[in-house]
């Protein structure tokens, strides 16, 4: 009687394993595909992040007289600048596609 019970607990849970383990199949790569069209503008503000560093390193050795201090917080306040207006920028878009993009029943 127990030995048929745990077998039949046995096939319910590997049934039960196999339908949960399937929604992750999904590999990284396409993962973030579906991510990003579904929220266009979130890899937006992540490229335009690493551009303003990037710029901001490849000019720190020719900042002139300014501290490096101010050339980092100029380049702090640029980047979350983007992004901040990236999410700005999605948030009406989503907002556009919630209320004004569907048809009317």
């Amino acid at each position: 009687m127990q030995k048929r019970f745990v077998e039949k607990s046995l096939q319910t849970m590997s049934s039960d394993t196999d339908i949960s383990l399937s929604s992750y199949d999904e590999d990284q790569g396409s993962k973030l595909i579906r991510k990003a069209r579904e929220a266009p503008f979130v890899p937006i503000g992540m490229a335009g992040f690493a551009a303003i560093v990037a710029y901001g390193l490849y000019r720190l050795k020719s900042r002139g007289h300014t501290k490096m201090s101010v050339h980092l917080i100029h380049m702090r306040v640029a980047a979350q600048g983007f992004v901040v207006g990236a999410m700005t920028l999605g948030m009406g878009y989503s907002l556009y596609q919630e209320f004004w993009g569907k048809p009317k029943p």
